[in-house]
Order: C-alpha cells, then structure tokens, then sequence
C-alpha cells in the first residue's frame, strides 16, 4: 500500500507514522513554547502592574544582606583551597609525621623533609655575581645571622627569641643549617691562616667529622677537581620554628614576620647584596595581596563600563534613549552580587581572591539579560500600553534568558558538588550559582520595573535624562540650536505608518548594523575569506590544544611583585641543580639483613630501573643479596655507605626506628630514606610522575612503603582534579541541551548550540595554551563559564534563523543579526572594556583570569558576528518554501526558491518540477 497526498507518495506506512511522530513531536515543542511565551507573557504584565514593589523590594533585600559585611571573613590556608581535597598524600604525610616527627629529623632539615612546618628562609645573592664566600660576604652573613637569632617577639610577661622557639637538637641547642656551621669553620680558618680548609660540594665535611649535604644550602656553585668549592654565587638559610600549640604558632607567626623586616632593613644597610626573604605565611599572603593590588583597576573597570552601558543605551532620539536603563542593568548586577555576597557572609563563608572573577561572571550574563530586554523593548509598537509592551519584551526575550540562567547554574552546580576535589573550584562556583540565582530573580523585577518607568517616561514624551516633556516640534523651531539638540525627538503624529517600526533606528549600533555589516558578511565575496579564516583558525588552536600543560606552580596564583614569586625565581636559578628531597618510607616491621626479605625489595625495586633515582638502589640490593647472613648491626652502615659511594646520588640519609622485643632483641619497626637527584632543572612534571609510578609500584610490592615531599600534597591527583569540574560541566551542558530540546520549537537549535560551544571551547584552550596559560584551578573555572557565555550569545540568533521561514538563509541571517546584534555587540564592548583594566594588575591570578576571559569573549564574537552567519548561508535547515500543484492524475512536487529584495518584491528564482 502507498500512502497519497498532497505530498505524492511517501513509501509506505512506516514513513507516515514516522512522519505523524515528528509531527506530533513537533506539536508538542510548540504547545510548550508558545505556554512558557504565555506564562512570562503574563508575568510581565504583573510586574508592570506593581512596578514599585519589584523596584524597591531587591534593593531592601541586598542592604540588609550587605549588612552582613560586618562578619566578613578572608580564608587563610592555601593548602585548604588549592591542594585536592581527597589527597592520598595527606594521608601519607599523617602516617609519615606520626612515625618521624619533626624533632627526630634534627640536623637533616636541610629541606622540607616532611612538612613545610614554620619558618624563615633567606637568600643572599649578590648583584656582581661575586663569591658569597669570601671573606667580606661570610662575615656579612654571619651577621646576618646574628641578627636573626635576636629577633624578639614581645608578648604580655615575656619577650621569644629564636631560642624559645626553635626545634631543638639532642643538646637542647637550636638546630641551624649546616652551612652556617661551615662558614664559621672557614671564617675560623682565615683567622688562624690555615690554607688546609676546604668545602666540597653537595657534601662536605665539618670539624667534628660529620658529613653535611649542601646542594640546598650553596647555590651558582663553581667547583675545581675532586668537588671542591672555588665560589658560590647564593646561599641559603633557613630557621625552623615549632608551632605545637595555639599559642606557639601565634609567636612563630609573628616572628616570620619580624624575620622578614630584618632582613629588609639589613638589605638596606649592604646595598651590593641582594636577600629574598621567605616564610611559610609569605605564600597565604601574597595569595591574598591579589584583592588589595586589584582595587583601584576595578574600580576603573566599573567607571568604565558604567560610562559605556550609558552610551550604548543612548541615541539622538532624546525621548527613546534609554541611559538610565543601561545604568539599571548594571545596578541590577551589582545587586544581585552584593545579595550573594551578603548569604555567603551570613553562612560563614570565607573570601579569598579567586571571588574575583564572579563579577566578570555576572557582568557577561547579567548585561546581556538587560541588552535583550531592552533589544526586545524596541521591537514593540510604541502605540500600546506600558504593560502590554512589558508583557511582549518578558514573552520574547525571557525563555531564552531562562534556559540560559538554567545552564549557568547546572554547569556551576556540578562544579559546586562534592565531586569538585579542588575547594578554591567548588566555593567559587558555588557563589556563582547563588549570585546568578539573585541575578535572574533581579533582572525579572527590579529591571523589568526599570523598563516600565521608563515605558511611562517614553510614552508621556518626556526627556529620558531630565524627565522633562518634549515640545512639539513648532515650537522647538523658535528655541536656540543647543536646545533643539538636547530635545530632538521623533513624534509619532509625524512618522507615517510604514516607519513606524524604524523609530529606533537611529541608534548607531542599529543602524551599523542594519545598513552595512549585514550585507557585508553575507556578501558572496567575503565568505570564501571567513571560512579560510576559520581553517587557520582551527589550526591555530589544534597547534596549541596539543600542547596543553598542568599549571600546579603555586606561584601562578600570586601577585607578581612578591616574596614569594622573587624567591621562587631566584631558587630556580641557583638552587635547581638538586631536585626537592624525597622520602622513601618503610613503614612495616621487616627484617632487612634477611636474604628473602631483600629478594622480596628487590622484586619490586626492578620497576625503578627507569627511574635514575634508584637505579644505584637496585645495584645495591643485589650486591646484599650475594652477601647472605649479613648481620644486623651491620646493615645500616653498610646501606649508608653504599649510597654516599654512588655518584648518581647527591646525598643519602636514613633513619631506623627501633622497638625492643620481650628477649632484649632490637626489631626495626619503620625507616625511612631520604634521596636528592641531580637534575638540570627541577621539573614539577617529572615529579608527578615519579609520584605516579611509585604509588602504583606501592601497591603490587610486598613490602608496605611510601614516598613523600611536602609538594605533593598539592600535585597528587592535581590533572584529575582540576579537570573534573570541566568534565562533569561539559556533560551536564550536553545533558541539559539535550533535555531542553523539548523546549525548543526546533531541536536543530541544539545541535547548532552544541557544534558552536564544542569550537569555541576548543579554540579557547588552544590560544590560551599559546598565550602561556597553564590548565590550572583559574583556567578551568574559566572554561566553565565560557560554555554558557558562548550560550548566552549565540542561543538568541540561532533560535531566530532555525525557526525562521519562507525567506533564504541569508535573508534570515540578516533578520537574526538585526534583532539580537546589537544586544551581543553592547554586551561585549561593555565586558571588553570591563575587562582591560584587569590587564594591568599585578597578579598572575589576574593574569591568567585576563587571557581566558579575554580569548571567551574574543572567539565568541568571532563566532557570533562572523563563522556562523557565513556558515548558516549554505548549511542546514533549509529556508525553501514547498507549495503543492494538485494534480490527481500527475502528481508534482514545486519548489520555489525565493529571492527577496528591499522593497519586499518577491521573485521566483528557481522552479524545479519532479
């Protein structure tokens, strides 16, 4: 059987009951959206009802939340924010500190063995690149040193010196770097003549026998045959501190502080030297000193961007101008911000400089939700009342703007969830779901209002500035020429009925648009040259995404001119010759002296032999293995030994902790060994890395062990962990597309939205890569939000050239540009130039923020105004009007292709008869 109609022949039932399911499905698309275009329909009619309780009650609500201010809080530990929330390292490092305690390590603090702890650190450079230890610059140092261990911190019955809170040796002496030891000796060694002395690096020897590693302490090292030190362009101290009480940290605290002001002032007094101050506060506040250098650019920034929304909003049209509104709409911004501010407050929620990029957040969102309303206010015909055009701007422009608020808080929901590891990510997208939350509430009320007083203002011709009536127009004849400027309006007794929909015309962006970048961008000419355009483009952005590297460097989310970022550069180039120490932890009861036990290590140390690090402890283990019997006391000598003989290794030191049995017999209860490789420049990669293979050889070995450096509490499971948010975004954007395409008159509108995200997110991380921007905590919160900036831009002219018919695509490529351009386009100047001043800060949090936001709003725009008006010309859905020729005997199918012109002339262009 063949189904007939005025279709012709369709194959068959299957194919109509296809066709009456897209049918129905199509039905029931338009059932909904036409309902949802009703219900805001009404709800804007309601809200031009009672315009001064939607005006008032917003602006109540943010003043008695922005009370809470008084309970502000700033979160202190960056650890907390920055390092993975569910970190095995943390665990390991709990394990590790109960094992070996601070205190047990003593003289081996030459570096963050096991935790960071509190301290002070220092290095002393010089400008001349001179050798730091000749005789003037040893006593400098010594000095210096002196001067350190009298630092007082005064407290209410007692004043602490370095010897109150130091970590005290065996001796109850002080424990200091060895390095100060070795300049005294040298120092006493001139004074005495004695030529004999000598330093080796990375080890030397002191006059009571010990060896001592100095890789850590001696830096820019020039040494002549047989390791013996000829000059050192750096030096290194470090003071560690005990902070094992409430009260303790608080003076150890202080003393960091006092710390770095004397060696400030010390600075001044010795000019050729140069020292960078360092403690373990100066990361928690440099991280923090971003909000303070950051005030008075964005202060600009708001200047800036206010002045702009007011002249986006005006024209020459004195009566249809709309200043204020653009004003509004960033008032309405503001608002909603301060609200979130105000719960977070109220919550107990702490503040710390990732916030400030939630502003930018709602500027991108909340001005183009305004611009929309105010884009959709000027289609309306200026003859209806103030409510019903309310009610037609709400049902045009507020379903978009709902499922685009929708998107934001299902994207920054997901990264809000327990899921998000990286806390900085999961609080700031938190409080930008509530901030976009109160974003939404306000732009339906306290703006909707706004639109409606100035409605009242327009329809009564008064002067959108002064309020002021407009004279007519033969009475403006009689004024002077600055005061027919200042009220020039267009009078609607005056326009004949076919302009009267062009009363808005004379707005520049309006008529730029409509009179020249439209037929320019569809031009046949021109398209050839955006499509290579776009190639190169994806090139580009292919090149970089290829590229694409981890940004765990802590110093990227600092200020630039700081302690920490000056010590940071100044350690890598005099102190990377050694990488960090590493701790290798036993932590079972295991008889090494015993030739299985040593079997057992050896079978898992055989995944090492790539790694250079214990390649010598592979050698090593074999040689015991020969050696069957070995005693137990002998071990330990024996290990130690056979390191320090291997040149692959800078240094080697191990601890044992012993537990005496019931028969007075010594059982080794843990150890630990602490490893330094000799690198050419200490890369986090090869670190991570490293921690990688070791955890997965931890868990297949038969002897229980661990390794340790206080870094990895921020590397471990650091990729997962900042790209999850991103991950989890991108499925609930997909996710939620998919569910709204039900919503949509047209599912293709989706499909569209998805291809346009998916190019802009991809050229997004491959310029950022480019523009050297890590993928860190910052970046990724970034791309998160592009996802629903390139939404919130490309939905409205999408949706409009998708559900457009009987016209060609160009003719409804035009038609979207018109209608929804010029809210883009005043949108994105407002955010670009909102955004430039956050260049100049001196940050690199502010940095990085800069280069994603600046590159999201870029390749949007891009998109908006060039790729997909280009692209939509001559690809799907088809805009080709179907008319039937009834013929019962020879059925024909027409199609006609229409051209339209200016003067609205219709002429067929094409006929195809089938």
């Amino acid at each position: 059987m063949v189904l007939r109609g005025p279709w012709g022949s369709c194959g068959g039932p299957g194919a109509a009951l296809a066709l009456l399911r897209a049918l129905r499905t199509r039905m029931l698309r338009q059932v909904l959206h036409r309902g949802l275009g009703t219900s805001f329909s009404r709800l804007g009619h309601f809200v031009a009802s009672h315009p001064v309780f939607f005006a008032s009650a917003p602006v109540l609500i943010s003043i008695l939340l922005g009370a809470s201010f008084s309970r502000y809080q700033v979160e202190e530990s960056v650890e907390h924010l920055l390092a993975p929330t569910h970190s095995l390292a943390k665990i390991e490092r709990n394990l590790v500190d109960s094992l070996f305690p601070v205190n047990r390590s003593k003289h081996r603090l030459y570096s963050d063995l096991q935790t960071p702890g509190r301290y002070g650190r220092v290095i002393i450079t010089s400008f001349r690149k001179a050798n730091m230890l000749d005789q003037h610059h040893t006593d400098l140092i010594l000095k210096l040193h002196s001067a350190v261990t009298r630092i007082q911190v005064q407290r209410p019955g007692f004043n602490y010196t370095f010897a109150h809170i130091c970590i005290l040796n065996n001796d109850k002496t002080c424990i200091v770097d060895d390095i100060v030891h070795v300049l005294e000796e040298l120092k006493a060694a001139r004074s005495s003549n004695r030529t004999n002395f000598a330093i080796t690096y990375p080890i030397t020897h002191l006059k009571d026998g010990r060896e001592v590693y100095n890789g850590h302490q001696l830096g820019g090292v020039t040494v002549h045959s047989k390791d013996r030190v000829k000059s050192a362009e750096a030096i290194q101290l470090t003071y560690y501190l005990q902070a094992i009480n409430s009260l303790n940290d608080m003076v150890a605290e202080k003393w960091e502080s006092i710390f770095c002001d004397t060696v400030e002032l010390f600075q001044k007094s010795n000019r050729k030297v140069k020292m960078y101050p360092f403690t373990s506060s100066s990361l928690k506040e440099d991280f923090q000193k971003t909000s303070r250098v950051s005030e008075r650019y964005l202060i600009t920034s708001l200047v800036l961007v206010v002045t702009l929304a007011i002249l986006c909003c005006s024209m020459q049209d004195c009566v249809r101008s709309k200043p204020w509104l653009g004003l509004l709409g960033l008032l309405t911004v503001t608002l909603a911000t301060l609200t979130a501010a105000g719960i977070i407050n109220l919550t107990g929620g702490k503040y710390n400089s990732t916030f400030l990029g939630i502003p930018f957040v709602m500027l991108g969102h909340g001005l183009y939700g305004t611009f929309e309303m105010l884009s959709s206010w000027r289609k309306t015909r200026e003859d209806q009342h103030v409510k019903e055009r309310t009610a037609a701007v709400f049902a045009d422009s507020m379903l978009s703007f709902s499922l685009t608020t929708a998107m934001y808080l299902v994207t920054f929901g997901i990264g809000a969830s327990p899921f998000t590891n990286i806390e900085a990510a999961r609080i700031f997208c938190c409080n930008s779901c509530i901030a976009i939350f109160f974003n939404y509430l306000y732009v339906l009320s306290f703006y909707g209002s706004s639109l409606v007083f100035t409605g009242y203002i327009e329809n009564n011709y008064q002067h959108s500035i002064f309020c002021r009536k407009v004279p007519k127009p033969e009475v403006l004849q009689e004024k002077p020429a600055w005061y027919r400027f200042l009220l020039t309006a267009k009078f609607s007794e005056d326009t004949a009925d076919s302009e009267e929909t062009n009363t808005y015309e004379s707005h520049l962006l309006v008529w730029f648009l409509k009179r020249y970048y439209c037929d320019w961008i569809t031009n046949t000419y021109v398209k050839p040259f955006v499509v290579l355009f776009y190639l190169v483009y994806i090139s580009f952005a292919l090149m970089g995404y290829l590229q694409v590297s981890e940004g765990s460097d802590l110093s990227n989310i600092v200020a630039t001119a700081t302690r920490t970022i000056e010590y940071t550069t100044a350690q890598q180039k005099y102190f990377s010759n050694y990488s960090p120490v590493i701790g290798f932890y036993i932590y079972e009861s295991i008889e090494y002296w015993n030739t299985s036990v040593q079997e057992d290590v050896l079978e898992y140390t055989k995944g090492f032999v790539r790694i250079s690090w214990f390649e010598s402890y592979l050698n090593y283990l074999r040689k015991l293995n020969i050696s069957t019997g070995l005693p137990k006391k002998n071990f330990t000598d024996m290990l130690r030994n056979s390191f320090l003989k291997t040149p692959q290794f800078a240094h080697f030191s191990e601890d044992i902790i012993f537990s005496k049995k019931y028969n007075n017999e010594v059982d080794v209860v843990a150890s630990r060994m602490f490893l330094v490789a000799k690198t050419m420049e200490t890369k986090r990669e090869e670190l991570y890395d490293l921690l990688e293979t070791l955890r997965k050889l931890s868990l297949t070995s038969k002897v229980k062990f661990i390794v340790f450096n206080p870094s990895f509490v921020y590397m471990d499971r650091y990729a997962s962990s900042v790209g999850a948010p991103l991950q989890n975004s991108c499925i609930s954007a997909l996710f939620l597309l998919f569910f709204s395409a039900f919503l949509v008159a047209d599912s293709l509108i989706n499909v569209w939205l998805t291809l346009t995200v998916a190019s802009v997110e991809f050229g997004v991380i491959g310029f950022m890569t480019l523009w050297k921007v890590e993928l860190d905590c910052i970046s990724v919160l970034c791309l998160i939000y592009g996802i629903n900036y390139t939404i919130d831009n490309c939905a409205p002219l999408l949706s409009t050239f998708v559900l457009g018919k009987e016209f060609t695509r160009t003719k409804w490529v035009k038609n979207a540009l018109e209608v929804h351009g010029v809210a883009i386009l005043q949108s994105y100047l407002c955010y670009i130039v909102g955004l430039i001043p956050l260049a100049a800060v001196p940050s690199n949090l502010t940095r990085t923020l800069f280069r994603c936001l600046f590159l999201i709003a870029l390749v949007t725009f891009f998109h908006c105004f060039a790729i997909l008006p280009v692209i939509l010309t001559f690809l799907p859905p088809s805009k080709k009007k179907r008319k039937e020729k009834k013929n019962p005997e020879n059925r024909e199918e027409i199609e006609c292709v229409e051209m339209v012109d200016m003067d609205s002339t219709r002429v067929v262009d094409q006929i195809t008869t089938v």
